[in-house]
């Protein structure tokens, strides 16, 4: 996959919920599932291990065609050659990315209410995510609902991405909410076949953006 906007499908490869397999082996399986992207969320890591895992995934990712991100570090997405970094609204990370890896990366950017919009936008970010928007076990944060999907679609003309307890039973309902693609963990991570658990959320979504349009 290649371009701007949300990627329909995001996987973030964890094995802290695997049942034994490893960060690239996830990575491995979601990519033949399907995954329009990975992005790396490893901050157990030393930064060299970090970048070093990074350069494989990288390359994984551009032979199947997708993208790859790097969680909230920029200086280690621009040393592995990602093709961008996901980060937090506040204290300038948007624009600091955009500074630090120049106007061709793509950027996505969390968002939890209308006021982080501001920054993502004016760095130009690729996509928003909103979330969580269902309970998930990986961050102790109070759901936005789909209300707060379609809250923040109607604030910004940015793609969203909806992140936070999204499974394929549950993922249309986020896009018929205004998202244009969903981010998952666990859905992926946790299940005996990451693969065609990576296909079933791919199918899921695609056949929700076609009727949303």
């Amino acid at each position: 996959m290649s371009g701007t906007g949300a990627p329909p499908l995001i996987v973030i490869p964890d094995p802290r919920f695997a049942r034994g397999a490893t960060l690239e082996g996830l990575a491995a399986a979601a990519l033949a599932g399907g995954a329009d992207a990975i992005q790396l969320r490893a901050k157990q890591l030393p930064d060299a291990q970090i970048v070093a895992v990074g350069r494989r995934l990288a390359a994984a990712c551009r032979e199947r065609g997708a993208l790859f991100f790097v969680n909230d570090d920029a200086a280690a997405a621009l040393a592995c050659g990602a093709d961008g970094v996901h980060v937090g609204p506040g204290d300038s990370a948007p624009e600091e990315a955009r500074r630090l890896l120049g106007p061709r990366a793509l950027i996505g950017v969390s968002v939890y209410a209308e006021a982080d919009l501001a920054a993502a936008e004016a760095a130009g970010a690729a996509y928003v995510a909103v979330g969580a928007v269902y309970p998930t076990a990986t961050k102790k944060i109070l759901p936005v609902g789909l209300a707060g999907v379609r809250r923040l679609r109607a604030a910004t003309r940015l793609p969203i991405v909806a992140i936070g307890g999204i499974t394929a039973g549950n993922a249309a309902a986020a896009i018929e909410a205004g998202a244009d693609g969903v981010a998952v963990i666990t859905a992926v991570s946790a299940a005996p076949d990451p693969a065609a658990a990576t296909r079933e959320l791919r199918a899921v979504v695609a056949a929700a953006l076609a009727a949303r349009t």
